[in-house]
């Protein structure tokens, strides 16, 4: 196990300086992307733009300007500085994570219960009206867009315009450290808004693994044992039938943490999805290519994460 976690740490480390290469040659080399020509305004006179680069370190050959950003990063943490207000990218960054964090958990924790639960409780309980039920919503909760879903809410139940006003509505963000109680009820609508399309295609997804595997040989043999129904499915049927739950959610997590962009911006939260989306308006390289790192680090490491509950679950995996 030893040496299958150290394969995976080795992958890692070189997608993530694969991520760093691209996104360097993407923002900062190629022609459409002057950093030099943005920072100088309209219409700057050639002049100017060579100062800026020559301040930048852009002429100097690609190679020198990629070890010298690799060397900021990895010994100082340093992204840079941003083009529209000179703060450094690693503040604004480190600023607003923990609001896409606790977005992304709470509405994680959420859609895990609530996907499961209905996952499993229709797989038990094949074609009767509860199952056509919940899997008719649960399509409905597929096809749903994230940005419809998000206005409705707030139309329905914010406390400022809402019909039935029972919650906070946009620009109600609280953080944690300042008031915990008003940072739970902020992020209440936020939360079951990103949680509805992920626990729908969960509970689909489980429902169709779980009726397979309750069909299985072992799982007859297990029931002839005379195990209770409950234990048969819990302790037998789930943990071969979530092991895809396991893949997908550990990615999901990993593209959420990165910013959710949609949800951050129907609600007003200051996370990185909306630093993400305001930085691409303004061409703002640096917090651009900062925000993206970020991004595949989580992705990354969600994924190692998830391949080694995978080799637990399934020990077949490290020998592959």
């Amino acid at each position: 196990m030893v040496r299958y976690i150290a394969r995976r740490l080795l992958w890692v480390v070189f997608l993530l300086l694969a991520v760093s290469f691209i996104t360097f040659i993407i923002f900062y080399l190629l022609p459409s992307a002057d950093p030099a020509a943005l920072r100088a305004g309209r219409q700057p006179s050639p002049s100017l733009v060579a100062s800026i680069r020559h301040q930048l370190g852009l002429d100097q050959p690609w190679y020198v300007q990629y070890g010298r950003y690799m060397k900021n990063l990895i010994l100082h943490f340093d992204f840079g500085y941003s083009y529209q207000n000179g703060t450094p990218v690693r503040q604004l960054i480190f600023s607003r994570l923990p609001a896409s964090i606790s977005l992304a958990a709470g509405a994680a924790f959420l859609w895990l219960v609530v996907g499961l639960g209905v996952g499993i409780i229709a797989a038990v309980r094949p074609r009767t009206k509860l199952d056509r039920a919940s899997m008719g919503l649960a399509l409905v909760g597929i096809s749903a867009p994230v940005y419809w879903l998000g206005l409705v809410a707030l139309y329905l139940f914010s406390s400022d315009i809402g019909v039935i006003p029972i919650l906070p509505g946009a620009n109600s963000y609280v953080p944690l450290s300042e008031n915990p109680f008003s940072w739970f009820t902020s992020l209440i609508m936020p939360w079951c808004v990103l949680a509805v399309s992920f626990a729908a295609f969960y509970s689909r997804l489980l429902r169709g693994n779980l009726t397979e595997v309750l069909d299985e040989d072992y799982i007859r043999t297990a029931r002839a044992k005379g195990l209770s129904e409950r234990r048969v499915v819990l302790r037998h049927g789930l943990r071969s039938a979530i092991t895809p739950i396991v893949t997908i959610f550990g990615l999901d997590l990993g593209i959420l943490l990165g910013g959710a962009i949609l949800t951050e911006t129907v609600f007003n939260i200051p996370g990185i999805g909306r630093l993400s989306y305001a930085s691409i308006v303004r061409s703002d390289l640096p917090v651009i290519q900062g925000t993206v790192l970020l991004g595949a680090f989580f992705i990354v490491f969600a994924n190692l994460f998830v391949d080694i509950i995978y080799a637990f679950l399934d020990p077949r995996v490290r020998y592959q």
